[in-house]
């Protein structure tokens, strides 16, 4: 099978795990376990899941040199410690839907890191269109309307956490693309959240904000899934097209948000998801023939 085929469904099975992250966070805010308490017991879940994960896929190697260890440090520190808990904080001030929209809009931020970095990872038209079509998405859905649009009232304080948080994201994007393709997905997994898992330890001996919460651990499963999915897809698509495709969360998130928490949905966020399938559709498409065509002829000519 065709692997870009197998990454776009992939990713879109992992942005299904982030549309049920947020719900099940919430529920566990609901319990009074506090953002920290909530990131610690997250970490563990997805370590288990990772460790779970590598026993089942038996990677040739474990263990990993230095140089891709610090990558790793600075991943689940940058992607987790940092991020994450700015993610999950947003949550006690702002909707659902614009928190998983708000953190899966990392296509700009990896466009601009990938220029600097990726120098391989080339975009097609098909992919800018579809990036394009879900940037304009992402406006619709954090306005809510159009008045708010015209007025550009985009959001809260709880909007610009999430927004450093896709910032870090990105760069931690970026960063596995060049440096742990060669990585088993577990291993990048388990060595992310194991250290961060660690380092929300320490800081809970200290600063423990919350109560144990089953839905904290519930997150953790999930969240490893999705990151363990998300992984796998970055080693089969371009950096830009997986966090493009993620996008679809926010989809899925505003329906499990309106059916679970009672949170609404405007017709303008309607149609910011509307365009967000539509981006997609162009992300995932395959070049036309005559340009696969001409690449090859060129390739060839060329060796």
């Amino acid at each position: 099978m065709d692997q870009k085929i197998v990454g776009v469904c992939i990713v879109l099975a992992a942005a299904v795990m982030w549309a049920i992250e947020p719900v099940v966070a919430k529920l566990a805010f609901q319990q009074q376990s506090g953002v920290l308490v909530t990131s610690t017991i997250r970490a563990i879940g997805v370590s288990v899941v990772a460790f779970l994960y590598v026993l089942v896929r038996r990677p040739t190697a474990v263990k990993v040199n230095k140089s891709d260890f610090k990558v790793l440090v600075y991943i689940a520190f940058v992607g987790t410690v940092i991020a994450d808990g700015l993610y999950l904080y947003s949550l006690t001030m702002i909707p659902v839907v614009n928190a998983v929209l708000l953190g899966h809009m990392q296509p700009l931020f990896v466009l601009l890191f990938g220029v600097l970095v990726l120098t391989h990872d080339k975009l097609n038209k098909n992919d800018y269109i579809g990036i394009s079509l879900l940037m304009i998405a992402a406006v619709f859905v954090t306005t809510q309307t159009f008045e708010n649009a015209l007025s550009l009232r985009f959001g809260s304080i709880g909007d610009l956490f999430v927004l450093g948080a896709t910032v870090a994201w990105a760069s931690t994007a970026v960063a596995m693309r060049k440096y742990l393709k060669a990585i088993h997905a577990g291993v990048i997994t388990l060595y992310r959240f194991g250290i961060a898992g660690i380092v929300f330890g320490v800081f809970m001996l200290f600063f423990s904000d919350g109560l144990f919460s089953y839905y904290a651990l519930v997150v953790g499963f999930i969240v490893g899934i999705g990151t363990v999915l998300y992984y796998e897809g970055l080693k089969r698509l371009k950096a830009a097209q997986v966090s493009g495709l993620e996008l679809t969360a926010p989809f899925f998130a505003a329906i499990l948000g309106f059916m679970i928490l009672g949170e609404s949905v405007t017709l303008f966020q309607v149609a910011g998801m509307i365009l967000v399938l539509v981006g997609v559709w162009f992300i995932a498409r395959h070049e036309p023939f005559k340009q696969q065509s001409a690449r090859k002829i060129t390739k060839k000519n060329n060796e």
